[in-house]
């Protein structure tokens, strides 16, 4: 009999006439060869019993003992083995691997054979149980966490499991990993990811506060005000004081320059900082939590919480200044987007983009190609320039089409870019037109005018050092950050913001 080659089952190639060797039509082709030859049992048994089987092993249990593949003596061990390394669970979140286990142990069961007379049968039975459970012993080693993170990833555990075996021990799948660790101690990323698109109802965008007013707080936890003054920062003029700084001398130090003897004087005085000169202050006030004060209520939801999100375009900067802590939180925030729209059934397109013409641009999901696109993305050095125009313009074209229409646009970036102004038209259109919403996550200690124009909000993860690979957990803990605001532009050169970035020049620098 000649197998059919253009199918993994048999259907009307074989007839009832065939038996036993009818009963391959409802085995995977995958395990008709161990199945057909191993050296136990009987040809009905086998194909009988491989079939009952992968039934158990798919839906998480030990196969009953009287399916033994007609050798219940050689085959009772392996079993044992089966349930006590616990891979029926293994099998029922990865089908394939059902099939692995399955012809693992019809290999082993076939090397029985080979074996005598050297070895009599019990001893060498006794030697395939121990190197059955060595093997697979090793291969289950992490296999439960791994198992658990991926399939909260999207939907590859149809992958063939030599294949996907293979990932789980590559150098980008400890990437996944990691970021996905470290987005547990980022919730609030997490929560601003699940919030993305506009498939769904939207929701209340919150007023913008008047300036000096505290922020509003996700915890409803009371705020008090911290006043810092800057003695000689730009801001009012409190007096007249001696300075070795010409530009804020007094006019009356600054005629003597213009006597040919008293601009003698003047040097003296100006190497001995003994010139007349203003005497200025800035004074900042900043809203922190009150650990005395007592926790208000968070009032309740006015409206409640959409059931269904639209889809995500996420543009990740992989330019030179994101190494390091940046480019981590960066790719936790894809390993972020993928959950999401793997909970929700949602699209995400990712667009990682460097210098001019390096973009990348990948849709991750499940099946082989998301998880070959996250791997990529892993796998990817951050090197080289910004060029901020042409993903923008990239995800313009993609939110016209009908599958990303109710798409927002997340940019996780440093903010150390510019964008011209063609740019920043297609985006109002795309606003105006589509309704389109542009998030940023601003990865460094402040807001550049590229983000303020680019973004309609900026959430600022502002203890991004604690992430720099090496640092322990508990220095994460404790170390705080130098800035304590991301506003620093709007803080000390107010007049550099243009008019499109003056729109969240009331928006106090909160830390999500």
């Amino acid at each position: 009999m000649t197998a059919p080659h253009d199918g993994p089952t048999m259907t009307a190639a074989l007839h009832p006439a065939d038996e036993p060797y009818d009963r391959l039509a409802a085995l995977p082709r995958t395990v008709w060869r161990g199945a057909l030859v191993t050296g136990v049992g009987t040809p009905a048994h086998r194909l009988a019993h491989a079939r009952a089987w992968l039934d158990r092993l798919q839906a998480g249990q030990l196969p009953p003992p009287h399916a033994d593949f007609g050798d219940r003596v050689a085959s009772g061990p392996l079993r044992a083995v089966v349930g006590e390394l616990g891979l029926p669970a293994f099998c029922r979140a990865t089908p394939p691997l059902a099939e692995h286990v399955l012809r693992s142990l019809l290999w082993h069961l076939d090397q029985l054979a080979d074996r005598q007379p050297a070895q009599d049968r019990d001893t060498a039975i006794a030697q395939l149980a121990r190197e059955f459970h060595e093997g697979w012993a090793a291969q289950t080693v992490g296999l439960d966490e791994d198992l658990q993170l991926l399939l909260g990833l999207g939907d590859f555990a149809e992958l063939p499991w030599d294949r996907l075996c293979g990932q789980l021990r590559s150098r980008p799948w400890a990437a996944v990993r990691e970021a996905s660790e470290l987005l547990d101690q980022l919730p609030a990323l997490a929560r601003l990811v699940e919030r993305l698109g506009r498939q769904a109802r939207d929701e209340p965008v919150p007023p913008i506060p008047a300036p000096g007013s505290p922020p509003p707080s996700r915890e409803r936890q009371p705020l008090r005000a911290v006043v810092t003054r800057l003695p000689g920062a730009p801001g009012e003029i409190t007096g007249v004081r001696f300075t070795g700084r010409p530009e804020r001398m007094l006019a009356s130090e600054a005629v003597m320059l213009t006597h040919p003897l008293l601009r003698k004087l003047w040097r003296a005085r100006h190497a001995e900082a003994r010139l007349l000169g203003w005497d200025t202050a800035a004074v900042l006030t900043d809203w922190r939590p009150d650990p005395d004060a007592l926790t208000v209520a968070p009032a309740p939801a006015s409206s409640p919480e959409p059931q269904a999100r639209g889809p995500v375009i996420l543009c990740l900067d992989t330019s030179g200044s994101m190494r390091g802590a940046p480019e981590r939180i960066a790719k936790a925030v894809a390993v972020a987007a993928l959950r999401a729209v793997r909970d929700t059934g949602r699209a995400c397109l990712l667009l990682a983009y460097g210098g001019p013409g390096e973009v990348l641009e990948h849709e991750l999901g499940g099946g082989e190609a998301g998880l070959a696109a996250l791997l990529a993305l892993m796998d990817q050095a951050f090197d080289g320039g910004t060029d901020i125009q042409t993903p923008i313009e990239r995800a313009v074209a993609r939110v016209h089409e009908a599958r990303w229409r109710a798409a927002d646009l997340l940019i996780v970036s440093d903010g150390e870019f510019g964008c011209v102004p063609a740019t920043l038209a297609l985006l109002d259109d795309a606003r105006a037109r589509l309704g389109l919403r542009v998030q940023g996550v601003l990865v460094g200690d402040r807001e550049t005018l590229g983000l303020l124009e680019v973004c309609d909000a900026i959430h600022w993860v502002h203890d991004w050092r604690r992430f720099a690979e090496g640092t322990a957990p508990a220095e994460r803990r404790h170390a705080e950050p130098p800035v304590h605001s991301r506003s620093l532009t709007a803080l000390y050169f107010p007049n550099a913001l243009s008019a499109r970035a003056a729109r969240h020049r009331g928006t106090p620098g909160n830390r999500p």
